[in-house]
């Protein structure tokens, strides 16, 4: 029974990871389109009608006019439907742009390692997948006599195994930047390379901020930590414990996922397209899956570490039931949902900085605030 239960939980988290990539990718469009004034993706399907729809079938120019009408009367809530989904730009963002992708001829440069080139997308995109096996998406529960806990491997270390998979990300896209064979691609990967080395110290403090407050390397514990109320008045989360290390860490993840204002690496006015510029077909779309996914974890970690997980402020819910168990992962998606959208938001309002401008916010910036604030934090806690 334990091996069907994680085979539950591997594709339940699975498409929750697809699912939450899906939806930022939606966003990054349509929402961008919103933000800049622009009608964004809205023709595939929008204009869809039953009278058009049947007109177009040539078996329909066979059948009766009675049967004719009949057709047109049952697929209009199903043609709405489609029409809805096509103004919104989710056919689209989530049908069109995947099909056209799939299909899409795959090139490897001349005089690389076909192997090299392959395994640079795979090598970007699967330590991110495996940091999801780490995260608690809800809380324990019971059911038919067993204890669930939704999450795939549960460690004592997890968090410190989830940011480090975030660091081996990066063999990927250094990888993807020597195999493309190109000056591009080359100067993208070296930039990604300095630029998420140079931010993974102000994260890795911030983030020892975060385990002297809590005392725990275990995001579940680390959630649980947070019921109840700081001084009597505002929830017990981290964001009002520590707000110094929340900014920190914010901006750090954005810069480790290389979104604007951090897309140095993949500067389209400079690089072409940085170290993805040799990447077609699949092959691309495994680097934009890789990207929105650690949107999604990075969103993931935030909303446990800051925002009480899956607590809600001022309530609590006694027992383990399963309806529990999904009050609470609805909880902590409408704050994952939430951050994700805040980063796409970020990224479509402010330029890219300049590439000192981006060292320089790393070492001078980031990474003093985030050790004066570990040295605070261990003196209140020792003090305390």
């Amino acid at each position: 029974m334990e091996i069907v239960i994680l085979l539950v939980q591997l594709f339940l988290v699975l498409n929750l990871i697809l699912g939450l990539a899906s939806l930022c990718t939606w966003f990054e469009r349509k929402g961008s389109a919103l933000m800049q004034d622009r009608v964004g993706a809205n023709r595939a399907g929008a204009f869809v009608t039953p009278s058009l729809f049947v007109e177009n079938w040539k078996l329909a120019q066979l059948l009766p006019s009675w049967l004719v009408l009949i057709l047109k009367i049952v697929l209009a809530p199903l043609l709405w439907l489609v029409r809805v989904l096509g103004v919104l730009g989710i056919i689209n963002t989530l049908l069109c742009d995947s099909v056209k992708a799939i299909f899409k001829e795959d090139f490897v440069p001349e005089g690389v390692s076909n192997f090299m080139h392959c395994l640079a997308p795979f090598m970007a995109v699967f330590p991110v997948f495996l940091a999801f096996a780490l995260v608690p998406l809800a809380p324990e529960f019971q059911l038919g006599g067993y204890s669930i806990k939704m999450q795939i491997a549960a460690l004592n270390g997890g968090v410190l195994f989830i940011f480090a998979m975030g660091s081996v990300a990066v063999y990927g896209v250094a990888l993807a930047g020597w195999s493309g064979n190109n000056k591009f691609s080359l100067l993208g990967a070296l930039r990604a390379a300095a630029q998420m080395i140079s931010y993974e110290l102000a994260m890795g403090l911030s983030l020892v901020t975060m385990i002297l407050i809590y005392g725990t390397l275990d995001l579940y514990q680390m959630v649980e930590l947070q019921s109840g109320l700081l001084g009597g008045l505002l929830p017990r989360w981290g964001v009002f414990m520590q707000p110094l290390a929340f900014v920190v860490l914010f901006i750090v993840g954005m810069a480790e996922t290389k979104r604007a204002p951090f897309d140095l690496p993949e500067a389209e006015s400079e690089l072409v397209a940085g170290y993805f510029t040799e990447y077609s077909g699949m092959k691309f779309l495994l680097f934009w899956l890789g990207e929105f996914a650690e949107i999604a974890l990075f969103s993931l970690i935030m909303a446990m570490l800051f925002f009480g997980g899956w607590k809600i402020p001022y309530f609590e819910f006694a027992g383990n039931a399963w309806w529990v168990a999904l009050i609470g992962h609805l909880v902590l998606m409408t704050k994952v949902v939430i951050l994700s959208f805040l980063q796409i938001v970020i990224r479509w309002t402010l330029p890219r900085l300049r590439y000192d401008q981006l060292m320089n916010l790393g070492w001078k910036g980031l990474l003093p605030v985030s050790m004066v604030s570990l040295l605070v934090t261990g003196a209140a806690v020792i003090m305390w």
